[in-house]
């Protein structure tokens, strides 16, 4: 199985990182980083870079498609040479599936329409203006359409993903090895949860979140 992992500049670390850490850990599975233009990539925070050496038109039959979310979203939504091969890849591929913005890029390049999908909950309506229905819910599962919400939930998605594909028994075991039990210090990982005061002072610190 290959599962390619699309990235461009501004993306998420861990949008990507994550799924990877499992997908790649699946019996006979082959991770490759796709980009439109290959080299070092820079994530949103200009502080890590992958070394992407395949071309979109170098994987043209994954099983797994991946994409990402971040800043950099914003500049790979008009129709070019990513959309196209999203749409090409997207007509053989087992699954193909995003995590937070990444699920805007698949919508713009016309994969989503009429489907269920999440986000990032701060980019979640923004669906509906490419025909899809935004779900509040970590991970969406319509046809062979698999999206995460937020950044750390392409860990829960990747692991569901891992489920439908290997069997649970395999999931359980990478969620094992990688030692995936979330203990989290504080109950704001929801915009609900959090509360106005969290959201509020989220703004306040990171304006351009």
């Amino acid at each position: 199985m290959q599962v390619a992992i699309v990235l461009y500049p501004g993306f998420t670390a861990l949008d990507v990182i994550g799924p990877y850490e499992v997908l790649a850990r699946l019996p006979q599975t082959e991770a490759v980083f796709v980009a439109e233009t290959p080299g070092l990539v820079r994530n949103d925070m200009r502080s890590l870079s992958v070394d992407v050496v395949a071309r979109l038109d170098d994987v043209p039959d994954p099983d797994v498609v991946l994409v990402g979310g971040g800043p950099g979203q914003a500049d790979q939504m008009a129709d070019g040479a990513l959309h196209a091969w999203l749409r090409r890849v997207d007509r053989t591929a087992t699954w193909t599936t995003s995590v937070c913005t990444g699920s805007l890029i698949l919508a713009a390049a016309g994969v989503l329409t009429g489907r269920r999908a999440t986000s990032h909950w701060g980019a979640l309506e923004q669906l509906t203006e490419f025909g899809v229905t935004p779900v509040n819910e970590r991970v969406v599962i319509d046809g062979h359409y698999a999206t995460g919400a937020g950044v750390s939930a392409g860990i829960d998605m990747a692991l569901t993903l891992a489920g439908l594909i290997a069997g649970d028994d395999v999931a359980q075991a990478v969620q094992l090895l990688i030692e995936y039990a979330p203990q989290p210090p504080y109950d704001s990982g929801t915009k609900d949860s959090a509360g106005p005061e969290v959201v509020e002072n989220l703004f306040r610190l990171f304006p351009h979140s």
